[in-house]
């Protein structure tokens, strides 16, 4: 089952790729990943298969983890609406989503604030 880790980084050059680099040599691949800055610091959500791992990794390497957030992975059509078709069942639902991306072979990653009732809702 994909596990998504939230970790937080400097925003400054290198930090991204001193982090892949990390999850690479772990032998554990990035299948999805979701970034952002703030005010200095980065946040990369990124979904892997093995989450004890990654999140060993990292740490080791100096990497704080943030959250590990209980996310929905679902296979999604690529094609115009598709996307507002899944939120919209997902927002009827009454299901705030807090972050979303894509993942490789075209999966949306969702993190909803209630996981059940979001996967009830698709």
């Amino acid at each position: 089952m994909a596990k998504d880790l939230a970790v937080l980084l400097d925003d400054r050059p290198g930090t991204m790729a001193g982090a892949a680099e990390t999850l690479g040599k772990a032998g554990v691949n990035i299948e999805g990943i979701f970034g952002l800055a703030v005010e200095g610091k980065g946040l990369a959500h990124v979904l892997v298969e093995d989450g004890a791992t990654a999140r060993r990794a990292l740490q080791d390497a100096g990497y704080e983890i943030r959250e590990e957030p209980e996310v929905l992975v679902i296979d999604i059509e690529d094609r115009p609406g598709a996307l507002g078709e899944v939120t919209k069942r997902i927002a009827d639902a009454g299901v705030n989503l807090h972050f979303l991306y894509l993942a490789t072979r075209t999966r949306l990653v969702l993190g909803p604030e209630d996981l059940e009732k979001a996967k009830a809702a698709l």
